[in-house]
């Protein structure tokens, strides 16, 4: 008998922080009731502070990963975050392609928060032609989403119309559009578009007041991993975004309490660093 119990993949780079990438991912998975799994793209150096440096994997890696256990167990969602490169896409693109899930998320993950670029500048391209139809949702913030429409950084995201009519042009079934970048103070809100599903419905938004907080290292990470994980047990994309938003407000009203790091958001340390000895010198 199978186990009751929601799988869901995610393929991302790896967090040494552990705050965002794929160790946030299984964090979230794990926290709302799922099995995750995961397969690596790139390995990274960042922390609070931001990102150091970007190591990815070579895409036969990848392809091993993912073969591995796409042949060993079933996978009920994918999450797709950091894929760095072009060979990359490739692999996850042909990989979906043999092995069709109930449902792929993709986080459209261009630059990291601090402004480190995440995926080379000539694979943005073949991030929409190859992913973007195989996603049953993408979830780009404003810069992003401002990115892929070759607008302006900081054009809002007002008309929709326009928006879903580009996104249905690039293939997108689905989009949660991110309004952690807004311009609005008091109340933090994502709009579901949903161009090219088959049904006309009218762009749905979902709110909530907006926290008070500098932790919002990973927030991406969190977001999509939560509606894979929803969507692995049986929501309904609604229903999934709904319930997403909901954990991500309560996880960012909890951050103020992880002091793991040294510095602030105004870079004022909190406490010196722990030094330690480095094992060729013992």
């Amino acid at each position: 008998m199978r186990p009751t119990t929601p799988t869901v993949l995610t393929i991302a780079g790896s967090d040494p922080y552990g705050g965002a990438g794929i160790q946030a991912d299984l964090k979230t998975i794990h926290a709302l009731g799922g099995y995750g799994f995961s397969a690596l793209t790139a390995v990274t150096a960042q922390n609070s502070q931001g990102v150091q440096q970007v190591e990815a994997l070579a895409a036969e890696t990848l392809h091993h990963q993912l073969q591995a256990l796409f042949e060993d167990v079933q996978i009920d969602a994918v999450k797709i975050g950091m894929l760095a490169n072009a060979e990359l896409i490739d692999v996850v693109a042909t990989t979906l392609q043999r092995h069709p899930t109930s449902a792929v998320v993709l986080d459209t993950v261009l630059v990291s928060s601090s402004g480190h670029p995440l995926l080379a500048a000539d694979a943005v391209s073949i991030l929409v032609e190859k992913l973007f139809p195989l996603a049953d949702v993408i979830t780009p913030n404003l810069p992003e989403l401002n990115h892929l429409l070759d607008r302006a950084p900081e054009t809002p995201a007002d008309d929709l119309v326009e928006i879903e009519k580009a996104l249905c042009e690039m293939g997108v079934q689905a989009a949660v559009l991110k309004g952690g970048h807004s311009g609005e103070t008091d109340a933090a809100a994502d709009i579901l578009i949903q161009p090219t599903r088959g049904v006309k419905s009218e762009p749905k938004r979902f709110s909530s007041p907006r926290v008070s907080t500098t932790h919002t290292h990973g927030t991406g990470c969190v977001f999509s991993s939560a509606i894979a994980t929803e969507l692995a047990q049986g929501r309904t994309l609604e229903e999934a975004v709904g319930n997403a938003k909901r954990y991500l407000t309560a996880w960012l009203s909890q951050s103020e309490a992880l002091y793991f790091h040294y510095h602030d958001s105004s870079t004022a340390k909190r406490r010196e660093p722990i030094h330690i000895r480095d094992i060729r010198h013992v």
